[in-house]
């Protein structure tokens, strides 16, 4: 059974505190079972409702995925697109109900808590019958897969890049050609834009409150010069590593320089937290590739000029993203198993992934997708997908990051604050960060 300090913890970052209820009534990821051989290696398509939740942040990408779907098959998928904060509650009331969807996709980091507290249906024989298995992109799988059993593949990969204003970085007198190689040329940069004291115009911006978004931010930097920031089995943080500790002292300098960090930066909650780079505000920043899809389609309306590049490291040319977004899987409680994988095994092919991701500039989950459907595509386009092709991404594993580093007044979150606008002492707030992965 969930523990009472754990309930707490996690209450803190839901709106809707009330619905929230423990998983762990569920049993083990084992108790829901594994999926009947007998299913089709392609599923059923006969004409059933297949019902789909997913978060509020990849709501155009996901109807993307269902308009295409629907128009091409019988069954017909009903999606639900849950706000992030209510996602938890819903899914924890849900699951004591026995009511979730047949299909459930969440966010990567939360996916091994889940998968662990039986949420969904074990579909290893299924993935490792894919032909293409070894084309799609693992952290997704890899995040769901719980003592070798399988429960997840990916839904909507998110990952993390460098943007930049290349008008503003024009004005600054910088080449707007070139993003930070390094983290030290991101902090130079950032300044500079600072310099330009433009009306509510900052050199960069952070979102103080997200522990989401700050990871998704910030871990890679230290990846990219090798460092980790937890132990393989997610019980164990190391964010008081060299380079981490370069990226924070990077934003405690912009903290203390005029408009250095945009105003907010330390209230954000992560609501509005791409909102100001979109609206021509901020110089250069960290940003999940989901939402630059509509800054290069502002451009072309006449918008500002953005630069893309991945996310550099203290070493110049070593660079990292963050392997997010949504993995899917087969909820305990579906009623339509063999439609549920037709729906799974249909968005898992390389055609159904250039249909719905590479036609409409959104980044796929299957790499020989990735490597051969973009050829055409924005350069820009090609530089977020080279960062998964690369194999420099990652994507954290921990049955308690959501209480360790998302969650509202997280150690991490903390660490944070601490780090950029105190006196941050990075090992002992690493050591709070820990105690809470080692769930002591």
């Amino acid at each position: 059974m969930i523990s009472m300090k754990s309930i707490v913890r996690t209450t803190t970052a839901i709106a809707a505190a009330a619905m929230l209820l423990p998983l762990a009534a569920c049993g083990g990821g084992s108790q829901s079972g594994a999926v009947s051989d007998k299913i089709p290696a392609k599923g059923t398509d006969d004409g059933a409702q297949i019902t789909l939740w997913t978060r509020s942040p990849l709501e155009r990408q996901a109807k993307n995925v269902v308009g295409v779907y629907n128009k091409s098959h019988k069954n017909k998928v009903k999606l639900e697109i849950i706000p992030n904060d209510d996602m938890e509650g819903k899914v924890g009331g849900a699951s004591q109900t026995g009511s979730l969807p047949d299909i459930l996709a969440g966010d990567v980091v939360r996916i091994p808590y889940w998968a662990s507290e039986g949420i969904f249906k074990d579909i290893t024989k299924q993935i490792d019958a894919l032909s293409n298995k070894a084309d799609l992109q693992q952290g997704h799988i890899k995040a769901g897969t719980v003592d070798g059993k399988k429960y997840t593949l990916p839904f909507i990969t998110d990952v993390s890049i460098m943007v930049w204003n290349k008008d503003l970085y024009q004005q600054a007198g910088l080449d707007p050609e070139k993003g930070p190689a390094s983290i030290e040329e991101f902090t130079s940069q950032a300044k500079k834009i600072a310099g330009l004291n433009k009306d509510g115009v900052s050199g960069s911006y952070l979102a103080g409150q997200s522990g989401g978004a700050l990871a998704f931010d910030l871990f890679p930097s230290s990846w990219a010069d090798g460092h980790e920031v937890m132990n393989d089995d997610g019980s164990k943080a190391s964010l008081d590593n060299s380079s981490m500790k370069a990226t924070l002292d990077a934003y405690h300098q912009l903290a203390e320089t005029t408009n250095g960090l945009g105003a907010g930066s330390k209230e954000e909650t992560g609501a509005t937290w791409t909102a100001p780079f979109a609206n021509g505000k901020v110089g250069v920043m960290p940003y999940p590739n989901t939402s630059v899809t509509a800054v290069i389609e502002a451009e072309k309306k006449g918008g500002f000029k953005v630069g893309v590049a991945p996310i550099p490291g203290t070493e110049e040319g070593k660079t990292a993203t963050f392997l997010g977004g949504d993995a899917m899987g087969i909820s305990k409680d579906s009623k339509h198993v063999a439609q549920a994988w037709n729906f799974l095994s249909w968005l898992m092919q390389a055609d159904s992934q250039k249909q719905v991701f590479a036609d409409k500039g959104d980044t796929a989950s299957n790499i020989r997708t990735l490597k051969t459907a973009y050829t055409d595509a924005d350069p820009r386009v090609q530089t977020i997908n080279s960062v998964i092709i690369d194999g420099h991404g990652q994507t954290p594993k921990s049955p308690a990051f959501n209480e360790a580093f998302n969650a509202a007044g997280s150690p991490w979150q903390l660490l944070i604050q601490n780090a950029v606008w105190g006196k941050g002492n990075l090992q002992a707030d690493n050591q709070a960060v820990s105690k809470v992965l080692s769930k002591e």
